[in-house]
């Protein structure tokens, strides 16, 4: 896949399981959420979302291709081995390995709690720690063109979500892979902060969760296998947690839009002095050169885009929708996204610049057909999603695009 939105053919999707209901205010903080989640309301949200995917392309799900994936008896004894050290839980093995495949694979996502009372005196109460950022399924996992990128968290408690996706591009879409830890261990990458802009461009974030290491790891392998490629990399905030990703302050809405955060253009508040860099690869050299923001490095680059900005000129309902993903929209197709209906300003925003303004649920009753219209933007409704900390984009790893023209 060359580009962010080429109409989207398969994608994979991780319905939240009871995996998110597992933290209390108290752990919710070390599980990286900034507050805790109603499953039922959860469901409800989750699946007028993934119902708009149903009706569009082919969806695959996390648990059902894991337990698949458990047919195969030495990567079901390297998965559950693997994850017991990861967890410092050897005692584990022997009761996980005897699971039938579907619990195996809900275990491995939702947890297993300890059986004896040896966790009172620590306040644990998982041998095996629940997944519970797993339905950003976009985190862990990244498609760089004909290959998929597996990141490697800048959190321990996401780290075994490399093991299941690494499983399931590797052994189940026997996809390529690269990692760009497996030549430097302290290079960090995550699906949030890459962007595919064009066939030798990527917008990269570099900030908590990707590091400069896996920027530049990124860039030397590019440079050693290509005569030319482009990064253009944007410093971000380290706090607050709305920030963790380039994908919660910019993501593209088509091959001529995209959906900004006015302050990373205007580098004002928290991204005051925050660079903008462009990383050139030129027959093996690497070479950098500082641009004023991200359109301007992109319209360097060649890829002139227009914005449309998350809220509105108030900076208080800026910071308040892109607090709850106002900039994480997710492409379709080339000027067909979904996003969370809750930031109106935003929406309005977007139906200011062209885009049909559908709901979630009439798509997915069939009232309405997005085939009737050349640009849209789906809306869902969301009030408990958006405090796992993430949106649209965070929640999908596209499999298959179409390339444009």
């Amino acid at each position: 896949m060359s580009s962010e939105y080429g109409r989207l053919r398969a994608v994979l999707l991780h319905r939240p399981g009871v995996e998110i209901e597992r933290m209390t205010p108290l752990t919710a903080h070390d599980a990286l959420y900034s507050d805790i989640l109603s499953k039922p309301i959860v469901d409800k949200e989750y699946a007028a979302f993934s119902g708009v995917f149903e009706k569009w392309c082919k969806v695959y799900y996390v648990e059902d291709l894991l337990a698949t994936l458990m047919d195969d008896d030495d990567l079901r004894d390297r998965m559950v081995r693997r994850s017991c050290e990861l967890e410092h839980c050897p005692e584990m093995y022997n009761e996980l390995v005897s699971f039938d495949n579907r619990r195996l694979a809900k275990a491995l996502i939702e947890g297993v709690e300890y059986h004896t009372s040896a966790d009172e005196a620590t306040g644990h109460r998982f041998a095996l720690r629940p997944l519970y950022n797993l339905f950003f399924t976009r985190d862990a996992s990244s498609s760089l063109y004909n290959r998929v990128l597996i990141n490697t968290m800048s959190f321990d408690v996401r780290q075994r979500e490399t093991l299941i996706y690494r499983a399931i591009f590797e052994d189940y879409f026997r996809a390529e892979t690269i990692c760009a830890a497996d030549s430097d261990p302290q290079a960090r990458t995550e699906g949030g902060d890459v962007h595919v802009a064009g066939d030798d461009l990527l917008c990269i974030g570099e900030g908590i969760r990707t590091n400069h290491n896996g920027v530049m790891q990124l860039a030397k392998r590019f440079a050693a296998e290509r005569p030319k490629f482009r990064i253009l990399v944007q410093e971000l905030p380290h706090e607050p947690d709305s920030f963790i990703h380039l994908d919660m302050v910019f993501t593209f809405l088509g091959q001529h839009d995209c959906m900004v955060y006015r302050p990373m253009l205007m580098k004002s508040g928290l991204f005051a002095g925050k660079a903008t860099t462009l990383i050139e690869c030129d027959n093996g050299s690497i070479r950098t050169r500082e641009y004023n923001n991200i359109l301007d490095g992109l319209k360097a680059c060649g890829r002139e885009v227009q914005p449309v900005y998350c809220g509105n000129l108030d900076p208080w309902v800026q910071d308040r929708e892109q607090w709850h993903s106002g900039a994480n929209f997710f492409c379709l197709g080339d000027g067909k996204v979904i996003g969370y209906q809750r930031n109106i300003n935003t929406i309005e925003n977007m139906a200011k610049a062209g885009f049909a303004v559908l709901d979630a649920d009439d798509v997915c009753s069939g009232k309405v057909s997005m085939d009737d219209y050349s640009r849209f933007v789906v809306t869902f409704k969301a009030s408990e999603l958006p405090r796992g900390g993430g949106g649209a984009r965070c929640m999908t790893m596209p499999i298959n695009r179409e390339e444009m023209n």
